[in-house]
C-alpha cells in the first residue's frame, strides 16, 4: 500500500497539490483522473520520487520516503516498475533485450537466468514468437504489451502507469486495462495508473482518485460513480451524452 498524507507540491508561486491524503491499495488497480492542470502528473511524478513535496508525506507499506536513507531510497527504486505513456522502448534493441533490461542494470542475474525470467514473463503478457522483433516490427498494442512485461520483469511491488492506453484503439486499450488488472491482482502489486480514459475508469476502476485543481475532489470505485452526487465527478465522468445515457441506465438497474 501507499499512503499520501496531506502532500503540497508547488513551482514558484503556483501550488500544484494542495493537501492531498490518500490511499493507493495493494492488488488493485488505482486510478487517478482529472481535467488537464489538476495535478495528476504532478501526483504521480511525486510518488515516483522525481518531485519533492514542500509538505506532507509518501509511505511504500510503512516506509516514509523522505526518512529513507540513500541506500534504502535504491533498494525501494528496484521494488518499482513503470509502463511510460509512449511505452519507452530501445529502438535498437529486440523484445527480449528490451524487458531484459532491468535485469542486467538492477540484478545479479546471469545471463541464463535473465532470459529464463524474459521467457516467463513474454509468455505472461502473450508476446509468444515476438523476441527477436524490434519495435518497429510489432503493433502498438504489442509495444505496450513489451513495456508491462519490462516493468513487471523485476518482481516489482508497485506498478505505475502513465497513460498506458494512449495511442491504441479502444479494442486494443481494454484488452491492456484487463492485463494490468490481471497482473496486479495475480501478483498483488500495488498498482496506480494516470489515465484520461473513461472506459479504463468504468473497466477497472477499483479505487479511482480523482483530482480538481489540485484538491483531491472525491475518491471511491467505479460502482460508486454510478451513485455519487458529487457534481464535480458528475460533470467530468459523464461530460458526453452516452455516459450520461449509461449512467441514467445503471442506475434504474440498481448497479
Amino acid at each position: 500500500m501507499i499512503a499520501v498524507s496531506n502532500i503540497e507540491k508547488s513551482f514558484g508561486e503556483f501550488k500544484v497539490l494542495k493537501g492531498i491524503t490518500t490511499t493507493f491499495e495493494t492488488g488493485k488497480t488505482n486510478l487517478i483522473i482529472g481535467q488537464s492542470g489538476s495535478g495528476k502528473t504532478v501526483l504521480l511524478k511525486s510518488l515516483l520520487g522525481i518531485f519533492t513535496p514542500e509538505q506532507g508525506t509518501i509511505s511504500f507499506d510503512g516506509r516514509i520516503y523522505s526518512e529513507l536513507s540513500d541506500d534504502d531510497k535504491r533498494t525501494l527504486r528496484t521494488e518499482i516498475g513503470m509502463v511510460f505513456q509512449g511505452s519507452a522502448l530501445f529502438d535498437s534493441m529486440t523484445v527480449e533485450e528490451n524487458i531484459g533490461f532491468p535485469l542486467k542494470m538492477f540484478s545479479n542475474k546471469n545471463i541464463s537466468e535473465i532470459q529464463d525470467r524474459v521467457n516467463v514473463v513474454i509468455n505472461r503478457v502473450n508476446l509468444i514468437n515476438a523476441n527477436k522483433k524490434k519495435p518497429s516490427e510489432i503493433s502498438g498494442g504489442m509495444q505496450k504489451r513489451v513495456a508491462i512485461a519490462r516493468a513487471i520483469v523485476n518482481n516489482p511491488k508497485y506498478l505505475f502507469c502513465d497513460e498506458p492506453n494512449s495511442g491504441l484503439d479502444p479494442k486494443t486499450a481494454i484488452v491492456i486495462d484487463y492485463l494490468i488488472q490481471e497482473i496486479t491482482q495475480e501478483y498483488n502489486i500495488t498498482t496506480v495508473i494516470n489515465t484520461h480514459d473513461m472506459n479504463s475508469v468504468m473497466e477497472i476502476g477499483e479505487k479511482i482518485v480523482f483530482l480538481k485543481e489540485g484538491i483531491l475532489a472525491w475518491e471511491g470505485t467505479k460502482k460508486e460513480i454510478f451513485k455519487t452526487d458529487n457534481e464535480a465527478i458528475v460533470d467530468f465522468v459523464y461530460s458526453s451524452n452516452l455516459f450520461k445515457k449509461i449512467r441514467k441506465a445503471q442506475n434504474k438497474e440498481g448497479f
